[in-house]
């Protein structure tokens, strides 16, 4: 059976063609199923993200003509508005690729973790769809295997590549556990929004999100066991703010340099991280003039964020080399996939010449024949008809001077001596 993949991602094509190849999370097992009824195919999975549509199939031809078919009906496109941003792999190759597009290898982002769940959640749902069959089951277990070996024995995915990473990893730094702090996030754009994903899930303690529109900062909030506030709040919960991260697009500073030093005296003190992410500027610059006042801004961060690309890159060195093991790994599973079936076949062919000499010679003791008399007859009957087919192809070997079958005759029945 050949593997092959037939993809488009964010290398090979603009977003208004990746868009229109898009498969929707609740029609997707619809699709599959179309896919393996309409295309000879066994097996199928489907991948598919704002960056990418993978197709992984396993079929007896390695042709990939079929599926290109397939895509152009079903998203009801003309194959010339597609076909030249298509990229295809088979067997060790889609092996290798699909290995490289779980570890973040193959990413917007170097090394970034999001797109292994996707692709937990494209076998999850060929599997139920009914279309994931024993290859390609097996290829998603190593696929998820290879990962976690990458993500425990690199650094691939510890340096922060975005501003909001980054902005959490200062946190992490400056303070030792985050479930005892309470963080203040302003703005409820893009930028904030991951920054609270990446705080709730490093525990932070309590989160307030505060915006100009009141209804915006709830519906964030509400993803992240936070709460909301307006920004004519923000004195209020000011004092009590251990992390302050913003980014607004407000042209005035939000933040000023008496509202923090108002805030540090109710704190005595205590130490505040304080993250503008904002262009123009949400925080006045003279607030770093104060003490026990930790002020980034987002040009400070983008040093951070190349330090990080630069880890990343080296770690992702080692991650190919992890790659490279994996798939062989995966292709000796395959190999001896393909002598599975003369090892099935071997077996029933030997429990069958057992059964039958058995038969004979529980219908000898019927017959009175002595025990001891029938047992060594069992064993003689049945050492001959296991060895008479090999004999007789081995003999027909050496008269036709087939000396790579003898020896592998040596080989398999591991025979001592000279032949």
């Amino acid at each position: 059976m050949a593997i092959l993949t037939l993809g488009i991602n964010h290398t090979t094509a603009p977003v208004a063609i990746r868009e229109r190849l898009t498969f929707p999370t609740d029609r997707l097992k619809e699709a599959l199923r179309d896919l393996v009824r309409k295309v000879d195919v066994e097996e199928a999975a489907i991948l598919s993200t704002c960056n990418r549509t993978e197709l992984y199939c396993g079929a007896e031809s390695a042709n990939s003509q079929p599926l290109i078919d397939w895509l152009a009906s079903h998203h009801g496109l003309a194959q010339e508005t597609f076909t030249p941003y298509l990229y295809s792999h088979t067997d060790g190759d889609t092996i290798r690729h699909m290995f490289r597009v779980a570890c973040g290898l193959d990413s917007l982002i170097l090394g970034e973790a999001q797109i292994l769940g996707q692709i937990k959640q494209a076998y999850q749902s060929a599997s139920e769809a009914g279309t994931l069959g024993k290859h390609l089951g097996k290829l998603f277990q190593y696929t998820f295997a290879a990962a976690k070996k990458v993500r425990t024995d690199t650094a691939i995915g510890s340096s922060p590549v975005s501003v909001a990473f980054a902005a959490v990893r200062l946190a992490q730094r400056i303070f030792d556990n985050l479930d005892q702090q309470t963080a203040l996030l302003i703005g409820a754009g893009e930028t904030i929004e991951l920054t609270a994903r990446h705080l709730h899930e490093q525990g932070i303690g309590e989160m307030i999100i505060a915006n100009r529109t009141y209804d915006k900062a709830h519906a964030l909030a509400a993803q992240f066991n936070g709460f909301a506030i307006s920004l004519a709040e923000l004195p209020r919960h000011l004092a009590r703010t251990d992390i302050l991260v913003s980014s607004t697009a407000s042209q005035l500073p939000i933040l000023g340099k008496g509202s923090v030093e108002s805030a540090l005296k109710t704190r005595r003190h205590k130490p505040m991280l304080l993250v503008d992410l904002a262009v123009p500027r949400d925080i006045e610059p003279e607030v770093e003039q104060l003490a026990d006042v930790y002020l980034y801004t987002i040009d400070d961060l983008h040093n951070v964020i190349e330090e990080g690309f630069k880890s990343r890159r080296e770690a992702a060195h080692q991650a190919e080399e992890i790659i490279d093991c994996e798939v062989e790994h995966f292709l000796a599973w395959l190999r001896a996939q393909g002598a599975s079936s003369t090892i099935r076949d071997y077996r029933q062919h030997a429990e069958s010449l057992r059964d039958a000499s058995l038969a004979k010679a529980l219908q000898r003791l019927k017959n009175g024949t002595a025990p001891d008399e029938t047992l060594h007859w069992l064993a003689y009957a049945l050492t001959n008809k296991l060895i008479h087919t090999p004999s007789t192809q081995l003999r027909q070997a050496g008269e036709t001077e087939r000396h790579d079958l003898i020896a592998a005759a040596r080989e398999l029945f591991k025979l001592q001596g000279n032949p």
